[in-house]
Parts: structure tokens; sequence; C-alpha cells
């Protein structure tokens, strides 16, 4: 039983991409329907999101950032909220069981005098987070259907 999956945060250009490029590539047998959408959508995705991403073999570079408000809650199994420190577009979830939250630090955040590298790194912790989030719940879910 495969499944629809919306994965959120503030500006939609790096965590819910990396996301939705991850469970789209990586877990495509599972998941039936992805998205992901922000609830102030920058309009581009981050482009150290996209070097990330290709370093683990995933193109991301033709997504688009999308407005929450372009989707209908309801017609997804499972809303994952990834914002840690920020107003997360959580709120409008609560009555929901099928929200979940999975706190990734944002890695889009300025920090003065930095090195691209050192940008760059920061990209690819919050993959390697969401990943090993998103295989847990795959091995999860996986128990409980068998």
């Amino acid at each position: 039983q495969a499944m629809r999956v919306l994965f959120l945060c503030v500006a939609n250009s790096a965590r819910s991409q990396i996301a939705e490029g991850l469970a789209r590539e990586k877990y495509a047998g599972f998941f039936d329907i992805v998205a992901s959408a922000g609830s102030n959508p920058s309009g581009k995705v981050r482009p150290l999101a996209a070097v990330a991403m290709k370093e683990v073999g995933i193109d991301i570079s033709s997504h688009a950032s999308k407005a929450l408000s372009t989707f209908d809650l309801n017609t997804f199994d499972f809303v994952v909220t990834l914002c840690a420190e920020e107003i997360c577009p959580a709120a409008i979830l609560k009555e929901r069981e099928k929200h979940l939250h999975w706190p990734v630090e944002d890695p889009a955040v300025d920090i003065e005098g930095e090195s691209e590298e050192q940008k760059l790194e920061r990209f690819r912790v919050a993959l390697k987070e969401i990943d090993k989030k998103l295989k847990d719940f795959v091995a999860e879910k996986a128990k409980k259907t068998d």
C-alpha cells in the first residue's frame, strides 16, 4: 500500500526539497505521491541543496519552491514538518495524528565569514539527518504492514 506524503518547511528551498528528492528517488516503491511546500516559499531551491543532493546521485535542480496553499493537506497520508528553530507551518496541522515533526536545523542560514565548503557541509548534514529519519520511517511502516 503506497502512501502520499507532503514535506513542509518555511521557505521550501532546502530541507523540504531534500526530503522530497530523497523520498521520491531513494524510497520510490514506498511513496506513491511525494510533494513539498513552504508556508512562506522563497520561490527557488537553494543551489547548495541541489549540490548536496547531486553528490548522492539525486537531481533536484529543476524543483521549484511551492506554497502550502496550493495543496489540500487532507489528500496526504502524512504531513512532515522539518523546521527546528523557526516558526513551523505546523500549527495548521495540530489536529492531525498524521502530522510528523522531524526537526532539522536550517542549513540555509547565512553565517558571516563562512566558506562555500562550510556552507555545503551544513546541507550535507541536513541531508544525512533527513535520510535517516526517512529510512526509520519506512522501516517502521514496513513492519506494520507485514
